[in-house]
């Protein structure tokens, strides 16, 4: 059920960027529900704490991203408020490892509010998994020390093209607003404002996009210019009690009953080995903390869980070892994982969810580093940086 406005009302509080494609259909880049009362509050009280949560159109180390002109409008709005950014967007990365990563790498952190961007690296996910991990993530931000706001922020990946020129809503953000109407959280399709600039000849195509896929300087004001509109707007705008009620409800009634929201990590200490191994503080990649490592072919651990589920995750690329690995005492299952032509020798967060289909319960996890035995398995360093129950 979408959430309308009377003309007067959508004269005054939404901003509606459209697009018409052959069918005649119009789609708008913002949306707004639930008012950001939090960060409202933060801005009053003088401290605010902004999150954001993505793949690499999001991630915080190219500084031309759109993440940094939304803070520096902020700053500029907002000059009597100490902005504190938490950008824990990392490139070639899912929902499903974000659902992992969000206790210790946002709700720690005490955001007030989080940008989710997962439209495009969770595209060639299938269905079912991605609504799972993603209402996962929501439920987790939306549940843990008090709630935060969310808006969702939907960029662009050329298998949308067809659909966007058709007038239609690509099935991966479509699903994205099945979740912001049940939560109540805002939304700004930042895609289809740049399509629409490309449209209307105020932005060339290779401007927003050189590479095909990530924006530079003009294709990333791009998306913060909806993202912008969409804050002036949203914290101008009265609270709306209906929507503080609807969401309390969405909480209580899960769309998905197999959602990741339950899911915890479990301690790397926990894990048995055998063979040569070292836990050691990772020095390598900003988002992993320490990583228990073996270049040894053979090395093995066990590792017990409660839950219906296992996932681990690595510093990964083309010198990472395979594994093999078993539930239970029962058959030996190999991975096979594939590395890219654009992955280096390691610096990959790579999530491997082994399997989610366990009866609930206590499990025991057993597994054995291999070569892999592939001409681009170019080395046998296993460094497990995540282990995670998923319940």
């Amino acid at each position: 059920m979408w959430m309308f406005f009377s003309e007067d009302q959508a004269e005054a509080l939404v901003y509606y960027f459209r697009v018409k494609g052959r069918c005649g259909m119009a789609h708008e880049v913002i949306r707004h529900r639930a008012g950001l009362m939090r960060l409202r509050e933060a801005i009053r009280a003088g401290r605010a704490v902004i999150g954001f949560i993505g793949g690499s159109i999001t991630d915080g180390r190219p500084r031309h991203n759109w993440p940094e002109p939304v803070v520096a409008w902020l700053v500029d709005r907002y000059p009597g408020t100490r902005f504190v950014v938490e950008n824990a967007a990392i490139g070639a990365t899912g929902s499903d490892l974000a659902v992992l990563r969000a206790k210790r790498d946002l709700i720690d952190r005490g955001c007030d509010i989080v940008f989710i961007e997962f439209a495009v690296n969770d595209n060639d996910t299938p269905t079912d998994r991605r609504m799972r991990t993603r209402e996962g993530l929501i439920r987790k931000l939306l549940l843990e020390d008090g709630g935060r706001d969310l808006v969702f922020v939907y960029t662009f990946c050329h298998d949308m093209y067809e659909a966007m020129m058709e007038g239609r809503m690509p099935a991966s953000i479509a699903e994205f607003e099945q979740m912001a109407e049940h939560y109540g959280a805002g939304s700004v399709w930042v895609g289809l404002h740049a399509l629409n600039q490309v449209r209307r000849g105020f932005m060339r195509w290779e401007e927003w996009l050189p590479d095909g896929l990530h924006p530079t300087s003009r294709g990333s004001y791009a998306y913060a210019e909806a993202v912008i509109r969409y804050l002036e707007e949203a914290l101008e705008r009265q609270p709306d009690a209906a929507w503080d009620a609807a969401r309390a409800r969405a909480l209580a009634q899960p769309l998905h009953p197999d959602h990741w929201g339950n899911s915890v990590l479990l301690p790397l200490d926990a894990v048995r080995t055998r063979g040569p191994w070292t836990l050691r503080r990772w020095l390598y990649h900003a988002w992993i903390d320490q990583v228990l490592e073996t270049a040894a072919v053979g090395a093995g651990f066990e590792l017990d869980f409660e839950g219906r589920g296992v996932a681990l995750a690595f510093d990964f690329g083309k010198t990472s070892a395979e594994f093999r690995w078993r539930i239970d005492g029962g058959e030996w299952r190999t991975e096979a994982r594939e590395r890219p032509d654009w992955v280096g020798p390691d610096g990959w967060f790579r999530l491997s969810v082994l399997t989610e289909t366990l009866e609930p319960g206590p499990h025991r996890l057993e597994l054995e580093v291999i070569h892999g035995s592939r001409p681009d398995c170019g080395g046998t360093n296993f460094r497990l940086a995540l282990a995670a129950a998923i319940r």
